[in-house]
């Protein structure tokens, strides 16, 4: 079981690794550039293009009114922010399509009717995103709109087939050239659905109507919600009902047509889909470049050729096989410091100020001494003060690196060296509260026994 005292260390060490790790990561991309949020953005209108169907509401109808199932329409619009906080839209249109009804009756012939107009509208409105209630940058967002707009319309009917001929309609459903109450005889005619005849000439000539006006007011309401792309463009799914100020948009009305309809103004639905892009506004964020941007550094400082985690220009120990678990400088772990590296020796636990052979293995004296007998050639100068200092006793472990002032006193035997367990022993005095040193104080001292 580990002692006390090597848990202390451990935990302590845990409590360096990141101060160390901080150490040998630097973010180099911050350094260089840094990314700032636009206070006030400035925004451009927001160009959108629609394409949907319109069903027209009024006398002159078809049977069944689809949503998806209509005349094509398309719509161009421009938009832009109305207040501060962005909760309100005003929207420009443009719309151009196509209206068109047809109404069958066996039982009121005078029934049988239809029409079709191309239609433009023009104009604005008002939206309401629930910005009160909803983040701007929600994915959804639903929408309330209300306007205001002028419609350009001209109707015409299919009341003539290819030849000219008119179409007579029967009780019995077919169409003929002649009116039933002539009798037989008649032809029967079919449908060719041109729409040939501009009705508010035909009321004007026949019925005594007037040459009305074909441009006209209308209200649009609007619902749907909004879909995010991105920051730049998103699309939506809507649908509006445009209410016209005239009846007469099928050339059918209440008063003073040829035909009665019933009370109330002529109208048609708009569902469509849009696409909005986000063109020419301001970026949200901007990259600014730092004042040493254009400074090129040399490659060589950012160097690891070994891969051991330690850059070159620090690293005390390059070439470092790859795997191999290193300190802070980059030097292979020794844990018994007998100058062979742990992944290299083969004793693991030599004894403090052994003299060990190439693979870290003790050497005793009679052995050093057979080995010298062995060699052909003198014993160098190194090899003999080596040998006086083991004979002697005076083989000590030094550091060519000098103890702090602040770290003399903590060299017990003053040999210039701080051990493993004189650092041991300054770790249980920091925890038991004997030493006057601080937790930087510590990382320094860490710092300093890696580094001998």
């Amino acid at each position: 079981m580990l002692s006390a005292r090597t848990y202390r260390f451990l935990i302590l060490f845990l409590a360096l690794i990141p101060l160390l790790a901080q150490a040998q990561e630097v973010d180099y991309d911050s350094m260089l550039q840094r990314i700032d949020t636009v206070e006030n953005p400035v925004y451009k209108p927001v160009v959108s293009f629609s394409y949907g169907v319109m069903n027209f509401h009024g006398d002159v109808q078809n049977s069944k009114i689809s949503p998806v199932i209509g005349n094509n329409a398309i719509s161009v619009n421009v938009s832009t922010f109305v207040d501060r906080k962005h909760h309100f839209t005003a929207n420009f249109f443009y719309l151009i399509g196509n209206l068109s009804g047809n109404t069958y009756s066996h039982n009121d012939l005078t029934q049988n009717l239809n029409f079709r107009t191309s239609t433009s509208a023009i104009g604005a409105n008002a939206e309401y995103r629930f910005g009160h209630f909803i983040d701007k940058e929600a994915l959804i967002r639903p929408y309330l709109s209300l306007g205001l707009g002028n419609l350009s319309f001209s109707s015409k009917g299919d009341l003539r087939d290819a030849s000219g001929m008119t179409y007579y309609y029967w009780t019995d459903g077919s169409i003929k050239d002649s009116p039933e109450w002539l009798g037989g005889g008649a032809l029967p005619l079919n449908r060719d659905y041109e729409y040939e005849t501009d009705l508010r000439l035909r009321e004007s000539e026949e019925f005594g109507l007037g040459n009305y006006s074909q441009n006209t007011l209308v209200i649009p309401m609007g619902l749907g919600a909004h879909f995010r792309i991105n920051s730049r463009s998103f699309f939506s799914l809507g649908v509006a009902y445009y209410i016209s100020m005239t009846d007469m948009l099928d050339n059918v009305a209440y008063e003073g047509t040829s035909i009665q309809g019933s009370k109330g103004k002529d109208g048609f639905i708009y569902s469509h889909l849009t696409l909005h892009f986000d063109l020419f506004s301001d970026p949200t964020t901007r990259r600014v470049d730092l004042l040493y941007a254009d400074v090129e550094f040399d490659p060589l400082l950012f160097d690891d050729e070994d891969g051991d985690f330690v850059l070159d220009v620090s690293d005390r120990c390059p070439g470092t096989p790859y795997g191999v678990e290193v300190d802070t400088l980059g030097c292979p772990l020794d844990e018994d410091m007998d100058g062979v590296a742990d992944y290299l020796d083969q004793e693991l636990d030599t004894k403090r100020n052994a003299w060990v052979d190439d693979q870290g293995v003790t050497v005793s004296e009679e052995d050093y001494m057979e080995r010298m007998e062995l060699r052909n050639t003198a014993m160098d100068r190194e090899d003999v003060e080596d040998y006086t200092a083991i004979i002697s006793g005076e083989y000590r472990l030094t550091s060519d690196v000098e103890i702090p002032d602040k770290f003399q006193s903590l060299d017990i035997d003053s040999d210039g060296y701080l051990s493993f367990d004189e650092l041991l022993l300054v770790i249980d005095k920091y925890f038991d509260f004997q030493l006057d040193l601080d937790v930087e104080g510590v990382r320094i001292l860490n710092d300093f026994f890696f580094s001998q």
